[in-house]
Formats: C-alpha cells, structure tokens, sequence
C-alpha cells in the first residue's frame, strides 16, 4: 500500500471511529502544554492567551485602570494533584447515586438525597452547568477553617483602607472528613457557618458578620451583624445580597473560598466549554504578608518568589440568578473557572446587570496542610479583586505580619490561644452576644 493509499486508509478509519462512537476531535485530541519553566510576560503573553480566563487577558491588554505592570512575569512550574480525601471519596461513592435535580414550581432548582461527598463527580447534560455549581458548593473544604487576616481597599488615587480580621468558617452537615459525623450533633439544621470580625482598626473593631446556611437549601441563609455602636446585632434583610462585605468591594454573596457564595436555590449555571488556565494553587503562603517584595504593585498580583503558576484543567460556568429572583439583583453575570480536580473556582469574571464586566477575581485556593488529611486547598495566600468600573482594588493576605496562616480541623482549637472550635460562640446568632465580653 502507498503512502497516499495508507494516509487515506488511516482517515477513514478515524472518520468511522468519529461517526460510530460520536466522538469529536475536541474530546480525545490532546491538549497543547506549556513546559516548566517558561516565563510569560508583557511581551510573549498573546502565544499563552488561550490559557488565560477572559479577565486576566484583559490585564494584560491593560484594557482598564487595573492592568499588570510592565515588568510582570507569570513563571510556569509543575502541575500539581490535590485529589479529595479518602474519606470524602468513599462517600462520593457510596451516596452520589442517590442525587437527583429537584425543579420548583417558581424556576428554582434544588436537591434530593445527597449526604457527603462530590453530588455529581461526572456531570454531563442535561443540566451540565447546574450540577457543576453544585459540586462547586459542595466541594471538599475542612469542617472547621480559621484564620488571621489582612485587607485592604485601594481607590484610584492608591490611598488604601486596611482592616485586621478573624474568621472561622464552619461546615456542619455533609462534613467529609476522617473521624467526624457526616453531621454534626449541634447543627440543629444548620449546613454551614461563616463567622468574620474585624480586630483592627479600632475604630471598626468588633464589627462582626455571621452567616448561616441550612440543610434545606431553599431556605434562604441568615446574616447577622453586630454593631459595636450599638452592642448589639442586627438581622439583615435576605434580599440584601449585595451589601458590601466589611468595607470591602466583595458583595455576600462573593466570600467563600469555592469562589461563589450565593448558594445553589437562586441560581442557575450554564455549561460553557472546557479549558486549561493558569493558576498558582502551591505558594509559600507564609510570604503573603510582605505585600511589598512579593507582589507587584499596584495591581497586587504575585511575584514568582511567592509561588508559581501551573495549567489546571477547569470547566468554564456561566453563574446567573433564576428570573424570577433577578429584579434588583447587582450582578448579571459571572464567570467561573472551575477547577476539575478540586472544583473550586481558580478565577471570575463579574458582569454587572447590563452585562457589562465589573471585576475580575483571582481565588484564594492554595495547597494546605490539613491535620489527618494531608494537602488540600483553603484560603490561604492572597486573594484580589479588581472592581474595574469603580477602580476599586480589594487585597486580601491569609496571614498578618508575624502571625498565623489559615489553620483547619484540629489545629482551630486553640488559634492565639482561643477556641475556634466552640460553635455556639462563632456559628449562631446567640454566640454574637459575647463579642465585646
């Protein structure tokens, strides 16, 4: 056979393979790399944009105020593997069957059946995008994360604001760590906790924000805000999702170290492609402090001393309130890139109400060590958010200069000497009462 008969040959048995078991280049074609090592800058980074969410080409471009700076660099290392823990596996197995997509009467979704582990660790259509932001919420996170922070909002003029905060963030039900009931026995139908207070500047100190979700996920979380001032808490209104986080550009519902907070009743999601960004998720976190050498300014994003970036394989998620819950709703839109191994979200784009991008976020997901489970991603490291309409910039470091990280688990029990491990203290509306005590 010559070598036009052979080449021909060859095509028609892909073409058949193609046409009997419906497969497309796309699925089994194998993806470009980038090999470690290679140094991305102002000047190469268009030969790399096919790796780079839509937001972060548009800081290369310097589209807006926020742009990265002429002397950036990206540096590209190893791929690293993160997978959930055993124990968290084992109940993907076990209960992951039993999950099933529950459609309300006013266009909500919700579930059924799901337990512990990942609701949906093959998502396909139908419904693709809404079971991935499921999986996204329900990803692996430690039962118990706490930390010692630092932020700061930057205006245009780069005069920043800085606050010191706490948090301890709580999961309560569908816990899927070694050792632990999958619910616990004080959750009293509460599914997860996120408790933040500012310890500085004086002048906001004790400023306290506590949210609580629930095992039915139709029923909208509560936050609570105690109020120095006034010595006591106030609860906000549930329509009030766009309240600004402790003097921050984040909104309620952003905080969350899966990238999205709003909870998966109001929102539906769309499938969007499949692509390989670039993303640090191991850093030497204990840097993050030292803004200065490790980041470059002003647009606060990391130097290669602090970590380097590597491709991960995400799902690209289109995020949007259902209609009917949209009327007076801030955002439009967002974008997330989810990643498929960890399923938290690397990276967002955010578009206003009029479908116009509004801020680009790069994600607090970094490698952690986890008492009994080994590395996981927490918040840890730095996040910022880019509020490019407003020229607003938010930092965040996951730890103050000579202080802690992010711990988790066991090692919350006694983080400076206080128990973060107390629940009716930093996961109920009673426990706010001893704020100032």
């Amino acid at each position: 056979m010559n070598g036009t008969l052979r080449k021909g040959f060859a095509c028609s048995i892909v073409f058949a393979l193609v046409t009997i078991m419906g497969w497309s280049p796309a699925t089994w074609a194998a993806e470009p790399t980038v090999p470690p090592g290679t140094v991305i800058n102002m000047q190469n980074w268009q030969q790399y944009k096919q790796f780079m969410p839509d937001g972060m080409q548009e800081m290369f471009k310097g589209t807006y105020f926020w742009k990265f700076p002429p002397d950036f660099q990206m540096v590209v290392g190893n791929s690293h593997h993160y997978p959930p823990p055993k124990t968290f596996q084992e109940y993907t197995e076990k209960y992951s069957k039993d999950v099933k997509i529950v459609d309300l009467p006013d266009g909500r979704h919700t579930i059924s059946g799901y337990v512990s582990g990942l609701p949906f660790p093959n998502p396909e259509e139908p419904n693709k995008g809404y079971k991935l932001l499921v999986d996204n919420w329900f990803a692996y996170v430690p039962y118990l994360q706490c930390g010692n922070t630092k932020t700061g909002l930057q205006d245009r003029f780069h005069n920043m604001y800085m606050e010191n905060v706490i948090f301890v963030y709580r999961r309560l039900s569908h816990i899927g760590d070694a050792g632990m009931p999958i619910t616990d026995p004080k959750a009293q139908g509460m599914d997860y906790s996120e408790y933040v207070m500012v310890t500085a500047p004086e002048q906001a100190r004790y400023t306290t924000d506590l949210t609580i979700y629930y095992q039915d996920y139709t029923r909208p979380e509560d936050t609570f805000l105690f109020i120095p001032a006034l010595r006591r808490s106030l609860r906000l209104s549930t329509a009030a999702r766009c309240t600004p986080f402790i003097g921050t550009d984040l909104t309620l519902d952003d905080p969350r170290v899966n990238g999205f907070n709003g909870g998966i009743a109001r929102f539906d999601a769309k499938y969007l492609k499949d692509q390989s960004v670039f993303a640090s998720i191991k850093q030497d976190y204990m840097k993050a402090d030292d803004w200065q050498n490790n980041f470059y300014q002003p647009a606060f994003i990391q130097k290669p001393s602090l970590g380097k970036f590597e491709l991960r394989d995400t799902w690209v998620v289109d995020v949007r309130r259902i209609p009917s819950q949209r009327a007076g709703y801030c955002y439009g839109k967002r974008i997330m890139w989810v990643d498929k191994e960890t399923m938290m979200s690397l990276w967002n784009d955010i578009y206003d109400a009029t479908m116009k991008p509004w801020k680009f976020t790069v994600n607090p997901v970094v490698a952690t060590a986890i008492p009994g489970e080994g590395l996981h991603p927490t918040p840890n490291g730095y996040a910022t958010w880019w509020d490019i309409q407003n020229d607003h910039m938010t930092v965040w470091s996951f730890r103050v200069p000579n202080g802690n990280a992010t711990e988790a688990n066991a090692d919350c029990k006694s983080y400076y000497g206080e128990n973060m491990d107390d629940i009716g203290k930093f996961s109920t509306a009673a426990g706010l009462a001893s704020v100032m005590r």
